[in-house]
């Protein structure tokens, strides 16, 4: 149970922090929909039975208003009609708003420093967290919280009603509608769960595996695993399947179930206002009224049919979604080195999420500014950790780090389906179109852009598709040089590209880094060789830091992949 509170906990606070009195209209609303329409029925059965009976006798039926009647049951007809029209706009809006802020929330827990390297692994998720988890959880409104309530509501009109007619009849019925009716959706929500969550997972994995054969086509079809990824798509498809079979079953008991009840209630309460009716305790209009009464207060309990299906669904979705809108703690802010200094770090430990091995373990390392050091190490040795490190995505456990402003140039250049405009704006938004135009010629891509159609105002494809490595990598280059601070970090910055690009890309980097302080993480030579300082990083530890001039400099040099 405290699991369940803590899961559902961040999404209400989410939703009433955002749309509290829509929320409340529709419910509401709901409610007004529902007291009306029982009302009415109930209103409708004692105007028919007392009309009728009235016209048996010429006295009666003089004296008889149908006048008073009639304009109630036309006021709760009209009462009835605009509160159901205003409860699905209210609530429907709400909801929409709500799922909106949620998808507003999710994607900003994910942009994080750390979140986005964890995504890489899953880069589906983020896909699943805001379309099928979001969605699932606008049952936990419109299907579950409002129709319990109206549908309790709803029990204690009708048991208030009936009440009145006879104490202990109003009482039983009361009590009978809401415990079955309340029971029976508990019962096959706890059936339903665990089909619903498998359906969820199935459909999960159908997707992702769906994705990766679209995505990786070429791939699957040189490894000859075509067969074998088609075969994993309709296992998942088999799987949902079964689940969604088994929802179809408890859905379908579900439904006898309530059918079972009603008519036992309506029976119940037909053999009930009967005997009251035959002792005189009620007229036979009012005994019309209450049984029409019983009958209209057992329709909303039908209503969490669907919830109780879902809730479920709805859970798993919580349990994934909550954890990245919970509000996470503020990272202190690192603080600034000593003048002269591009940043300085002593008995730092830092550990990426859920690892309880350090990522780095370091002693003491600074950096002056205007200085650059190249880290080499072998691959997993923690250069890209003391990177983010130095950037801010990884936070230190112990110790102190500090550190100017920097930027990143990650190993991989991320370039967004946008122009070539947009993916420069990342860096500076305000940037003026000259200032555009001479970090793209510094980066040595002017030349291509201004061959290209619309020029800066091309449009790329998903992940900068239209543009070569060395372009791409270029683009990438000219949004660095837009960053105008006094530390860059390089995460192997030629990485991939051909020597005369590499040592072009280089050369141009190097020029515009005057002044600036430079980390390059590197196993290429061509990349250290720039270097005033080479770091040697084994285990996330730093073993061994040489300056230009000594042998040692040039023995780790000798340790690196040539040009």
């Amino acid at each position: 149970m405290s699991t369940f509170t803590a899961d559902l906990k961040p999404i209400l606070s989410l939703f009433f922090a955002e749309r509290r009195r829509a929320l409340l209209l529709g419910a509401a609303l709901s409610a007004a929909t529902v007291t009306a329409g029982i009302a009415l029925l109930g209103l409708s059965g004692w105007f028919i039975t007392a009309t009728s009976l009235a016209g048996l006798s010429a006295a009666a039926a003089v004296t008889f208003d149908v006048f008073a009647p009639s304009a109630g049951i036309r006021l709760l007809a009209i009462i009835r009609t605009a509160a159901r029209y205003g409860e699905r706009l209210a609530t429907h809006d709400a909801t929409l708003g709500v799922l909106a802020a949620l998808r507003e929330r999710l994607f900003r827990g994910f942009a994080e420093p750390g979140a986005a390297r964890t995504l890489l692994h899953r880069p589906t998720r983020l896909l699943f967290r805001l379309t099928a988890d979001i969605d699932a959880l606008d049952s936990l409104y419109l299907r579950i919280l409002v129709p319990a309530a109206v549908a309790i509501g709803a029990a204690l009109a009708a048991s208030l009603v009936l009440g009145l007619m006879h104490p202990l009849f109003g009482l039983l019925f009361g009590v009978f509608l809401a415990g079955t009716g309340l029971g029976l959706p508990l019962i096959a929500a706890r059936a339903a769960r665990k089909h619903a969550r498998r359906r969820a997972h199935g459909i999960e994995a159908l997707r992702s595996r769906t994705i990766d054969l679209v995505a990786g086509h070429t791939d699957l079809l040189m490894a000859g695993r075509l067969a074998a990824q088609r075969s994993a798509i309709a296992a998942a498809d088999h799987y949902a399947g079964r689940a969604d079979d088994r929802l179809n079953r408890v859905e379908t008991g579900l439904t006898f179930g309530f059918g079972l009840v009603s008519t036992l209630l309506l029976t119940v309460s037909l053999l009930a206002v009967a005997a009251l009716a035959e002792t005189n305790a009620i007229t036979t209009p009012v005994a019309a009224l209450g049984l029409l009464v019983a009958f209209a207060a057992a329709e909303p309990f039908t209503a969490l049919r669907r919830g109780a299906l879902e809730l479920g669904r709805t859970l798993l979705a919580a349990k994934r979604v909550a954890p990245r809108l919970a509000a996470a703690a503020t990272p202190e802010p690192m603080g600034l080195p000593l003048p002269g200094f591009a940043f300085s770090l002593a008995a730092v430990s830092a550990f990426h999420e859920n690892s309880a091995v350090p990522a780095l373990l370091v002693s003491e390392l600074t950096l002056q500014q205007g200085e650059r050091l190249a880290v080499i190490g072998s691959s997993g040795a923690g250069k890209s950790s003391l990177l983010a490190l130095l950037s801010g995505e990884l936070p230190a456990r112990t110790g102190s780090v500090a550190a100017v402003t920097a930027s990143l140039l990650t190993q991989r250049t991320e370039l967004f389906e946008d122009s070539l405009r947009g993916n420069l704006a990342l860096a500076d938004p305000d940037a003026s179109e000259t200032r555009l135009r001479e970090v793209l010629a510094a980066a040595g891509l002017l030349a291509d852009v201004e061959t290209m159609p619309r020029g800066i105002d091309t449009l790329l494809g998903e992940g900068g598709l239209g543009l070569s490595g060395g372009q791409s990598r270029r683009l990438a280059l000219a949004r660095l040089f837009l960053r105008d601070t006094p530390l860059w970090l390089l995460d192997e910055p030629t990485e991939g590209l051909d020597g005369a690009t590499a040592r072009d890309v280089l050369s141009r980097l190097t020029a515009m880094a005057a002044g600036r302080s430079l980390v390059i993480a590197t196993h290429i030579r061509r990349e250290a060789a720039i270097a005033d300082r080479i770091a040697v990083i084994e285990g996330g530890r730093i073993s061994e830091v040489s300056r230009r001039g000594e042998a040692a400099f040039e023995k780790a040099l000798d340790r690196l992949r040539p040009d």
